[in-house]
């Protein structure tokens, strides 16, 4: 089968009717019966019976769905991918970030970046670490910036910078805090599948947390409104913290690793990597002193 054969199976499939299959494809009815049969005669035995004045399915061409479907997937694929390689060769970039990230780390790199190109712009998506990866694996972004990513197949991982988590508990203390001091209970906690989270689970039950959140700035806006104590990480903090307000190193120290993550077999482009050292200048730079 050819492509617009499929096309033509997909629509009438989609809409019910070879008219309303071919008013889909933007062509005439004569011209979709007309491929209807010629994609009939190449394959060898027919796709549809009309019965009673409906189009049915024959046996041979339900067993065709699942191998249809999947070239549909893999057009939409391409159709993703070359709408990203005609936004890198325009100066654009596709970015996606966790929520944190996007609140001054990754403004701040646009900022600079536009410096040495001002006619770049940024598709930027903040998501979960999850959905990035997703996003990633679908071609909707080339780069992703989370902590404590996990490599996965199709994936890669680059380490850009170690941060750590710190805790604001609503007071201008800036003294070091040891975590075996902290009332879990007061804690707003985070999922414990977080990459945050996951460092906080051996210190805390999260069944003993009044309050739980899924994103970072919010645990820190709970906390500057004194609902709780926020353990959060140095980018979050510094972004979010008000003058006269202090987030305090924790006793363990908690280290987060920044990182990229990329296709694990597509080459970043010359503008992806400059964005990528960008990025890492301006995570170095940034954080609670």
């Amino acid at each position: 089968m050819r492509i617009r054969h499929i096309e033509l199976f997909q629509a009438v499939l989609r809409t019910g009717s070879l008219t309303r299959a071919a008013e889909a494809l933007n062509i005439t009815q004569p011209a979709a019966s007309k491929l209807l049969a010629h994609a009939e005669s190449s394959l060898g035995f027919t796709l549809f019976e009309r019965v009673k004045g409906r189009l049915q399915l024959t046996r041979e061409a339900e067993i065709l769905i699942p191998a249809v479907d999947k070239v549909f997937r893999d057009l939409d694929d391409v159709r993703r991918l070359s709408r990203s390689l005609k936004y890198q060769s325009r100066g654009a970039l596709r970015i996606g970030c966790i929520p944190s990230l996007g609140l001054k780390v990754l403004p701040q790199t646009l900022a600079l970046s536009q410096t040495d190109n001002p006619d770049l712009s940024l598709n930027l998506i903040t998501a979960h670490s999850e959905q990035l990866a997703e996003a990633l694996l679908a071609r909707e972004i080339s780069i992703a910036f989370m902590f404590n990513a996990q490599a996965r197949p199709g994936l890669k991982v680059i380490p850009i910078h170690e941060v750590e988590l710190v805790c604001y508990d609503g007071t201008s203390d800036e003294s070091p805090i040891d975590v075996s001091t902290i009332d879990p209970k007061r804690i707003v906690s985070l999922p414990p599948t977080d990459p945050l989270g996951e460092l906080i689970q051996p210190y805390f039950s999260d069944a003993e947390s009044i309050i739980q959140v899924q994103t970072y700035y919010v645990a820190c806006a709970l906390a500057q409104a004194g609902a709780g104590i926020a353990l959060i990480d140095e980018f979050t903090a510094d972004a979010l913290l008000r003058p006269g307000q202090r987030a305090r190193r924790l006793i363990p120290r908690l280290p987060l690793v920044l990182g990229a993550v990329v296709h694990e077999n597509t080459p970043l482009s010359k503008l992806e990597r400059d964005f990528m050292d960008c990025v890492k200048s301006v995570a170095v730079a940034g954080g609670i002193t």
